[in-house]
């Protein structure tokens, strides 16, 4: 059975501070846990389970599973309906991140919400790009409302925290930017490798790293919409489709 020490540190994971400083997050949901045990990277603290989950799965895993009541689980989930089974796992660390010169990356500034990070995440995912660098102010990727959204995609991919405008004015190769200044994105011979940047959701890239980017770019509009802008995920998504594309 689940003790008072470990429900208190369930608890204290969806404050940001409380993940760095215990160097643990939380992964929810069957699905999100059969994913989870898959990557050899990410090590398994504990899973907390209701006792049907265990009884049903339990046998599949390894690992020590710790019974938790049904209304306690819910109680500490993130999810609005009934959850199973959540796991507290062991925040990777990575070394110093060294770009490859035949690689495309993301790199992100100032992304707030959770729900858009976890869908660039699983968009970067699905593409093929195996590393992402944020801002040191874009939510933490390991926020679980962004654990969530990703649905898998944060344990095949790593995200780096940086001085964005040190990391970049280093960088030889392309550095496109998503302005609204920019150029046609479906008219642009776009490279296989460099820097996609994708702004703040209401402000877009600030000012310090405009001064680096080589290609603005941008996606039209159809020329009926009235629309002045689109999700950064979605923005991201179109972006990433359109480079493998070519």
């Amino acid at each position: 059975m689940i003790t008072q020490a470990e429900i208190k540190l369930i608890n204290s994971l969806n404050l940001n501070k409380n993940r760095r400083k215990s160097g643990y997050f939380i992964v929810e949901g069957p699905k999100m846990i059969n994913e989870l045990v898959l990557n050899p990277h990410f090590e398994i603290h504990f899973i907390a389970a209701t006792k049907s989950w265990i009884s049903e799965q339990h046998q599949k895993f390894d690992i020590h599973v710790k019974e938790i009541p049904d209304h306690l689980l819910q109680k500490l989930s993130n999810f609005s309906t009934a959850n199973q089974v959540l796991a507290i796992v062991k925040t990777p660390e990575y070394q110093e991140f060294i770009p490859k010169v035949d690689e495309l990356y993301l790199v992100l500034d100032g992304i707030q919400d959770p729900g858009n990070l976890g869908t660039i995440i699983r968009t970067a995912d699905w593409f093929g790009i195996e590393e992402i660098i944020c801002s040191q102010d874009t939510v933490d990727c390991f926020n679980p409302k962004v654990v969530q959204a990703t649905m898998g995609s944060i344990f095949r991919l790593k995200c780096h925290y940086l001085h964005l405008a040190e990391f970049l004015k280093d960088q030889k190769q392309p550095i496109y930017g998503m302005l609204l200044n920019g150029k046609n994105i479906y008219k642009q011979d776009l490279k296989k490798s460099g820097f996609i940047v994708v702004g703040n959701e209401s402000k877009g890239i600030s000012e310090e790293l405009k001064a680096f980017i080589s290609h603005p770019i941008y996606i039209p509009s159809f020329e009926k919409s009235k629309a002045e802008s689109l999700n950064a995920s979605i923005a991201t998504a179109i972006a990433c489709n359109e480079f493998r594309r070519q």
